[in-house]
């Protein structure tokens, strides 16, 4: 009779045991889960926040887009000023509104792009006409073009070089 609860405790021991295992893959699995989650909420955080910026990028790009034909007029208006009226109070009021203008739009990532004497890129400039001149390469602007970051907003207006006439 003696013996009976000692095989009782040792079979007690054992389930003790089975249970416990289960219990420490129920802990595991757990702990995945939670791992798992926690993971998938960080990758939702970011992706969020991406997102988030990408439409701020967007709506800055496109309010920029917005000024630009502005700042052109600017541009074209201080061309066409009277040489006797170059160095007067108003127009160089003016000429502080523009680099003001420049200032914003630089603090916001956004650049004129620089094509003169560049290799022509319909990827980058809008061809608008040819003239004689270096073949492929853009020979003049007739409208900036501006990026944001290095991401076109506004492809710059050019003349490409159509090679020499027949007549050099």
């Amino acid at each position: 009779m003696a013996e009976e609860p000692v095989v009782q405790e040792n079979e007690n021991i054992e389930e003790l045991k089975k249970a416990l295992e289960e219990e420490k893959k129920k802990a595991a699995e757990y702990l995945a889960d939670a791992q798992r989650e926690r993971a998938d909420y960080q990758n939702l955080k970011k992706r969020t926040e991406l997102e988030r910026q990408e439409s701020i990028n967007s709506i800055n790009a496109e309010f920029i887009r917005k000024l630009l034909p502005v700042i052109d007029d600017m541009e074209r208006a201080f061309n066409m000023v009277d040489p006797q009226w170059q160095n007067s109070n108003w127009v160089e009021g003016f000429r502080i509104i523009q680099r003001n203008l420049q200032d914003i739009l630089r603090a916001h990532g956004c650049t004129a792009m620089e094509c003169i004497g560049q290799p022509f890129d319909p990827n980058l400039h809008e061809a608008v006409a040819y003239e004689e001149g270096e073949e492929g390469m853009v020979i003049s602007e007739q409208r900036k073009g501006y990026m944001i970051n290095n991401k076109l907003i506004r492809a710059p207006q050019v003349s490409v070089g159509k090679g020499k006439s027949n007549g050099d």
